[in-house]
């Protein structure tokens, strides 16, 4: 059992790490090639592209789960529905960004505030690297669904390819042709799509027998489509809940000054570091809990949640150790700013405190999104959100940052603990177990 988690978490983790580099590899070509403009302004657009493109997440967390489970039960017909019915709205959603990208653009313009040429380089930005949109979201649910599909492989290799895909064209457009920040734009658009080309490669190349069983107009049939889109509908809310509160965090911290906010970030830094890993055995997660509910195999997934449970304790003690012993030292990796490192030392002792309060939120988030126990995966999401925005600020005017770390510290506590609580109900009573 801890053979198969390494097999599917291991690429995970891999996957993870290389999907930052995207915006990394932008920043470090306009950072050579213009002012602090040009920065700023592949920040700005970093930003709104995570935003856009978080809120599709849920096409690949709810691909994995579905797939899983039919691949469980050995049910060719359904993970091949799950497929058509992802990429369907992926390409559907896609398109709306297409027609809507002038109105979101002009709402960038009207809400960031930045200098005139800083927006008007973003915006050159935006208007290409929108074009990116089809291949992205189709990624979402093309890695997806090799997930689900035990094939944890494919989705690091498309990473990897698309990032160097991205390095080479970006160098290429902006050296060789002097393009600018439209050059690094065209750069990510050719790497998508890259990425895309790959995917389809990998799954002729693997599937390609399954080609003449899939069937369009059932797959899309209303009554099919209603279980894909209930469990969507309910990652999709979870995840809005998540970047409400990722994105307040820097917001509010920017209203306590700039070392305050800068040490903040750096200490996220830390807790990002942390969830790379832990998402690794999450998505480990999806796709063994889904595959043994879907096989209906009762002795299987309890064996594997425990293994999962485990090995999350064991990344906990891992990181607790790591921050204690490096912490600083980490942040001197991140940063040269004294003040800044002396800031963010005097809250350092709370990232002591992620990984142990954080493990069990990543871990059964995994758990759940396998069980397809979306409902109850939102309702917990309501709850702890509810909770890290009650105590902030009931305890801001006395405790000041303090207060918000208490109150992240929880948010991941109750998400956690609620998950925990209502396992046998939502996990291993998902469905009725045949005795194996």
């Amino acid at each position: 059992m801890n053979r198969e988690i390494l097999r599917i978490s291991i690429p995970s983790i891999v996957t993870n790490i290389t999907v930052p580099l995207l915006g990394m590899v932008d920043v470090a070509i306009v950072g050579h090639i213009g002012n602090a403009s040009y920065i700023a302004a592949i920040a700005l657009a970093t930003m709104v592209f995570n935003l856009i493109y978080w809120n599709f997440g849920f096409l690949r967390a709810g691909t994995t789960g579905l797939t899983a489970q039919a691949y469980g039960a050995e049910n060719k017909e359904e993970y091949l529905n799950v497929l058509v019915q992802g990429l369907v709205i992926a390409w559907s959603a896609a398109l709306l960004l297409l027609v809507l990208q002038w109105p979101i653009a002009q709402l960038c313009k009207r809400f960031l505030h930045s200098s005139p040429t800083t927006i008007s380089l973003m915006l050159t930005y935006f208007y290409i690297r929108i074009w990116a949109a089809p291949a992205t979201i189709s990624l979402y649910v093309l890695k997806g669904w090799f997930l689900g599909m035990q094939n944890a492989a494919s989705p690091m290799w498309i990473a990897t390819i698309l990032n160097i895909v991205n390095i080479v064209f970006s160098l290429l457009f902006v050296y060789a042709f002097d393009a600018g920040i439209a050059g690094v734009a065209w750069g990510s658009v050719v790497a998508q799509y890259s990425g895309l080309l790959l995917a389809i490669i990998i799954w002729i190349r693997r599937y390609r027998h399954l080609w003449p069983d899939i069937r369009w107009r059932a797959a899309l049939h209303i009554r099919k489509m209603v279980r894909f889109f209930k469990v969507n509908a309910d990652i999709f809310l979870r995840s809005l809940c998540l970047i409400a509160v990722f994105t307040f965090i820097p917001y509010i911290s920017a209203d306590m000054g700039e070392e305050i906010l800068a040490a903040n970030t750096l200490l996220m830094q830390l807790f990002t570091l942390t969830s790379y890993v832990m998402d690794g055995f999450a998505y480990a997660g999806e796709s063994l809990v889904g595959k043994y509910v879907g096989a209906r195999n009762s002795e299987l997934l309890h064996k594997v949640v425990r293994a999962l449970v485990w090995w999350g304790v064991a990344l906990a003690v891992f990181f607790t150790l790591l921050f204690v012993f490096g912490g600083e030292g980490l942040l001197r990796v991140l940063a040269k700013d004294e003040d800044v490192i002396g800031t963010a030392m005097r809250f350092m002792f709370w990232t002591y405190l992620l990984p142990f309060t954080g493990f069990a939120a990543f871990i059964y988030d995994g758990i759940y999104i396998g069980a397809t126990a979306s409902v109850a995966m939102r309702n917990v999401m309501f709850v702890a959100t509810a909770v890290f925005f009650a105590l902030y600020y009931l305890l801001a005017a006395r405790w000041g940052n303090h207060a918000l770390w208490f109150a992240f510290i929880f948010f991941l506590i109750f998400r956690g603990g609620l998950m925990i609580f209502g396992e046998r109900r939502y996990v291993f009573g998902s469905v009725e177990f045949s005795r194996q």
